[in-house]
């Protein structure tokens, strides 16, 4: 399936493993890469030394083309760059933050580097920096969130019509039919994030996968938008959020109650009742847990079935 992403990162399949904080480590991030897509490390919940680590055993554990993911707000950004270049990783996805901070920094070592972005004026704002691509990511898409709530299927086909180069659609991307349907609006691959916690290759914890193939229509919300946006599956800790707002709670309370840890003690340590479990609506298309490389499979599957099926209208 050769097209401009999968040119752009070398590999076989123009699919993207989201690195998603507590759940994109290294065995998820070979996975993925040895199946044809392209792994992406979670470096937003990685210590420095901790994410040297998870780059060197998946430097060990598959010699496909790999990245990390970084957000730019990241306390210890200047030390997480450092070990990416030192390591030699060649693929880097930045995410929440100016990528003016960065990008010009990092092609100059030789990296190809995309960023994520919610809004028209975020993509040229990235394109003008000089990224290599751009992941156009809905707000049906799970944990950190644009403030924009523009759904994929609207903001694809508008970002695709300003920008001049490569194109990654995110969010609600569970399946191959997705996959198609994203092509079809014009990006040039996708990113996938949910599905892919799913796996046993995950590094979450098994109670908070447990839940996700639980969730339903409606299980997650965009929530906190006055502190960061972010989808969240509804349990106890979602339930006293929204008594704070029904109390007309300031932010300083918001923020009080989130206080540090929450996503970490929800999706990696499986508190199901204080935790954070991010996870995107797409959660309620998931039915069961199976490999990395069994999801690359039946979306390339599914998604040449569904092509064969199309027919042109008379």
């Amino acid at each position: 399936m050769l097209n401009s992403i999968s040119q752009l990162f070398r590999i076989r399949y123009p699919i993207i493993q989201a690195g998603m904080v507590w759940a994109s480590g290294w065995r998820l991030a070979s996975a993925v890469s040895n199946a044809g897509g392209l792994g992406l490390l979670g470096a937003g919940s990685m210590y420095p030394e901790v994410l040297r680590e998870h780059i060197q055993k998946c430097k060990k554990a598959t010699d496909m083309p790999f990245g990390v993911n970084v957000p730019l707000l990241y306390p210890d950004i200047d030390k997480l760059m450092e070990i990416i270049l030192a390591e030699k990783v060649k693929i880097v996805f930045t995410a929440a933050g100016n990528p003016k901070l960065w990008t010009e920094h990092l092609k100059s070592h030789g990296c190809t580097v995309a960023h994520v972005v919610s809004s028209v004026k975020f993509a040229l704002k990235a394109q003008a920096c000089g990224v290599d691509a751009i992941v156009a990511e809905g707000f049906e898409a799970g944990g950190h969130n644009g403030r924009e709530e523009t759904t994929t299927m609207a903001l694809i086909p508008l970002v695709k019509k300003a920008i001049e180069i490569p194109l990654i659609a995110a969010g609600g991307i569970g399946s191959g039919n997705a996959m198609l349907a994203a092509h079809a609006l014009g990006a040039d691959g996708v990113q996938v994030g949910s599905r892919f916690v799913a796996t046993p290759e995950a590094s979450s914890h098994d109670y908070f996968k447990t839940e996700v193939i639980k969730a339903q229509q409606g299980s997650t919300e965009l929530t906190l938008k006055e502190l960061t946006p972010v989808r969240l599956l509804k349990n106890p800790f979602y339930t006293k959020i929204k008594e704070l707002y029904a109390e007309g709670a300031s932010t300083e309370k918001l923020n009080k109650l989130l206080g540090k840890g929450r996503a970490k003690k929800g999706m990696f340590e499986g508190d199901l009742i204080e935790g954070e479990l991010e996870i995107g609506q797409v959660a309620a298309q998931i039915e069961k847990i199976i490999p990395a490389a069994e999801i690359v499979e039946e979306f390339i599957s599914a998604y040449n079935n569904k092509l064969k099926k199309l027919k042109l209208f008379d």
